[in-house]
């Protein structure tokens, strides 16, 4: 039986994080950077266990992007995995509905930056691709961020028109 437990980063104990930052890093089959889980935290995290074992894993964190002259407050997907031995059973779909529950609640928009194997994935889950131009608010200014074009996904929750521009608020690491 698998229990999926919902607690900001604030609740969760070192060995909570410790799993959850093991369970990333197999997930991502090593491609999991210090900067990658520094976006994961500060959030609220669903956690799926099987037992005593995290076997998956998603987080919300705050974010704001610019869109059409306004600050929309986007509720930003990170660090979503699911154990290798567990996939295929649900547990995406489980720790996804209670974020998606926040970001329906809290914020004007979710947004995310899938890989190509997830897009079905989140499709299904109504996420809609971004269609516009994507840019990043840096400490330089604006600068576009064309690389990422097409693989920025979307939730809204008010009205945004996907063919519009829009801006991410600037982080170390990967920006969106």
């Amino acid at each position: 039986m698998t229990d999926v437990r919902v607690a900001h980063t604030a609740d969760l104990s070192a060995a909570d994080l410790a799993a959850v930052r093991d369970l990333l890093v197999a997930a991502f089959d090593g491609d999991y950077s210090d900067e990658d889980w520094d976006h994961t935290i500060g959030g609220v995290h669903a956690l799926a266990w099987s037992g005593d074992v995290l076997v998956g894993h998603a987080a919300v964190v705050q974010r704001r992007f610019l869109y059409q002259g306004r600050a929309l407050r986007t509720g930003y997907v990170e660090g979503v995995a699911v154990h290798a031995g567990h996939r295929r059973l649900g547990l995406g779909a489980a720790v996804m509905a209670p974020v998606e529950r926040v970001i329906r609640a809290a914020y004007d928009l979710g947004a995310l930056s899938s890989s190509e194997l997830g897009i079905p994935f989140y499709e299904a889950r109504g996420w809609q691709r971004w269609q516009g131009p994507t840019s990043a608010l840096t400490p330089d200014g604006t600068e576009r961020t064309a690389d990422d074009d097409g693989g920025v996904y979307v939730l809204p929750v008010t009205p945004v028109d996907l063919g519009h521009p829009i801006t991410c608020d600037w982080r170390d690491g990967d920006v969106w």
